[in-house]
């Protein structure tokens, strides 16, 4: 099976590279789509100019693209994107957002592609788990929530972060993977990654109730152990 991950350099979209690459699949690239804005509803819009470094540090090409970032606009822009790439499927880490995987679904089926979706509706704290345990290093760059405040933003997720979202989950409601815009992630290493990424400078953003942290500089650093195509 030869497909295209729609990368977006969160936890979710690597996790599912992750779950494709196990398959003994032919991953034949990534596809990054930058919205240009944060209110799109199909694609995460925090560090996606630096799925680049992600994608050196995994190895495998990436397509980069611009899109409007306007709601359904982006859908027809999004086919067209997929229309390029001659590819068996596209592979999604759509959780719960039956708006994203039903228009990823619809834009596969019209261009006879297949639509995977491994997480979907995965359980949020076995699939945090599961993230986590695999050895993805998670930061936190973007949150928007009642009960998370700035000193989320820069934190590396552990099992002892994923405790404290379930209380908050009791208490506010958030979803205790993010997945309704809670918070917004950039994975820095894992077991898919030959080299890894260092932040060097960031600066937080916080306005009313929400904020970023923009990375201003990283670099790829080399790393002793790697996951690769060949021992998947």
């Amino acid at each position: 099976m030869k497909v295209s991950v729609l990368y977006s350099g969160g936890k979710d979209s690597n996790y599912a590279l992750y779950w494709a690459l196990n398959q003994g699949w032919d991953v034949d690239s990534l596809v990054s789509l930058n919205p240009g804005r944060d209110d799109s509803y199909m694609f995460h819009y925090p560090c996606i100019d630096l799925t680049n470094l992600q994608a050196s540090c995994i190895g495998l090409p990436l397509l980069e693209e611009t899109v409007s970032g306007v709601k359904e606009e982006e859908v027809s822009e999004l086919e067209t994107v997929l229309s390029k790439l001659g590819v068996d499927g596209i592979v999604s880490g759509a959780v719960a957002s039956e708006y994203q995987k039903t228009r990823i679904d619809t834009v596969c089926h019209n261009l006879g592609l297949k639509s995977f979706n491994p997480l979907w509706h995965k359980e949020p704290v076995m699939l945090m788990r599961d993230i986590l345990g695999a050895g993805f290093k998670v930061l936190v760059v973007g949150v928007s929530a009642e009960g998370l405040d700035d000193s989320w933003l820069g934190r590396i997720l552990s099992e002892k972060d994923v405790m404290a979202l379930v209380k908050l989950e009791e208490k506010y409601g958030l979803s205790v993977c993010g997945e309704g815009g809670e918070f917004e992630t950039f994975v820095l290493d894992g077991p898919t990654f030959k080299k890894k990424i260092k932040v060097l400078k960031s600066v937080k953003k916080w306005e009313g109730q929400s904020g970023i942290l923009s990375i201003l500089e990283a670099e790829i650093q080399s790393k002793l152990n790697s996951f690769s195509k060949d021992n998947s």
